[in-house]
């Protein structure tokens, strides 16, 4: 998106909107409403919206930016008209609308987030019409719960299912680990749907339970790897939740000790390889060591997993002094196939590496001018 593109008064609207937003959002595309001019007016964003996204046109007018813009809801959001207070023709008096500014770059962002809510609060107010025992009941026990978005999924082609997202952990991440350059606020929800049942069962079935977080948290702590604690017959949301945020916030908290536990390594490989040139200084996942046999140099590109030292950090080598076309340096597979046990100190860890790469870099050396050879 370049300033060129669109009037300067909706461009500085959308930039503000996309720099300043705590949700991250996105434009999916972008296109003229004109014929007599390229400047592009109109764009579609995509609002994250119960672990999901909700995606809005939003439509100005490139000959009168100065003007509000329109905006057009989803095909199955037909119902959803966020200003009417329920009389035909009548709007609530304030809203970001009836109070645009269009000297304030801030005022989409505003429009956006104003909507979101009276969205979120029109997605619940749909879920709690549906007439279904089991699932009002499920509500009202988690009801207390804040910031939990619900979404009711209905269609001709679709089964009629309740989606919730539930936010867990009443805990800071961000601040959890010390120097994190995190934009946005780290989350973990617990994503529950709900299939709608319109009569009543002595037994349900445990609704289908998945694990998501921001994706910047994999940094830390990897979700795929997490096990959700098992449905028990006759259990609700309100029992579940307890049990499950008592694993995990016990798992993200020894994730933030194996920090310290990968830099106590990282410094450890300093003995034998000297000061790295590289290294991950906030998570400690990675580090990268200049190493030489001769006159052959080359380096030591380490990458540790989440579950170090239980697994063993990946090595890659990579030449100081062969390229391939492009000035690509040559650089060898993975290696995994060297010394460890997670029961050995740091400083032995360190050293059976070293003494590896002291037989493994003459492969690599012979390796490197094979690829020259093969490139003449």
């Amino acid at each position: 998106m370049a300033v060129d593109d669109m009037p300067p008064i909706i461009y500085a609207q959308l930039n503000y909107l996309l720099t300043h937003s705590p949700f991250s959002i996105k434009v999916e595309q972008m296109w003229s409403g004109s014929k007599s001019t390229s400047l592009l007016d109109r764009f579609t964003l995509a609002i994250p919206f119960c672990l999901d996204y909700i995606k809005w046109d939003v439509i100005y007018n490139a000959q009168y930016p100065m003007l509000a813009p329109d905006l057009i809801f989803g095909p199955e959001d037909e119902t959803f008209r966020p200003y009417n207070d329920g009389r035909e023709g009548d709007m609530t008096s304030k809203n970001s609308l009836s109070e645009w500014n269009c000297k304030d770059p801030t005022r989409l962002l505003s429009l956006i987030h104003e909507l979101r809510s009276l969205y979120m609060e029109y997605q619940k107010k749909r879920v709690g019409e549906v007439d279904d025992e089991r699932l009002k009941f499920e509500i009202n026990t988690i009801n207390s719960r804040q910031g939990i978005e619900m979404y009711m999924s209905s269609g001709v082609d679709k089964p009629e299912e309740v989606k919730l997202a539930v936010p867990l952990l009443d805990m800071d991440l961000n601040r959890l680990v010390a120097g994190s350059t995190w934009r946005h606020q780290q989350k973990i929800y617990l994503q529950v749907i709900y299939p709608v049942s319109r009569k009543y069962l002595a037994m349900a079935s445990a609704p289908r339970l998945k694990l998501i977080s921001s994706p910047e948290l994999k940094a830390l702590f990897s979700i795929d790897d997490f096990r959700l604690p098992p449905w028990l017959d006759g259990m609700c949301m309100a029992e579940y939740l307890p049990t499950l945020e008592e694993l995990l916030e016990s798992q993200i908290r020894d994730a933030v000790l194996s920090i310290e536990v990968r830099r106590k390594f990282i410094t450890a490989l300093a003995i034998p390889f000297g000061r790295p040139v590289e290294a991950d200084p906030v998570f400690c996942r990675k580090a990268t060591f200049l190493a030489c046999s001769g006159v052959f140099t080359f380096l030591v590109h380490f990458t540790l997993p989440l579950q170090f030292p239980r697994q063993q950090p990946i090595l890659m080598l990579q030449s100081s002094q062969h390229f391939v076309s492009n000035n690509v340096p040559v650089k060898s597979a993975n290696l995994q196939d060297y010394p460890w046990s997670p029961r050995w100190d740091m400083t032995q860890m360190a050293e059976r590496i070293f003494d590896y790469l002291v037989d493994e870099c003459l492969n690599f050396k012979k390796y490197c001018n094979e690829v020259l050879v093969q490139q003449r």
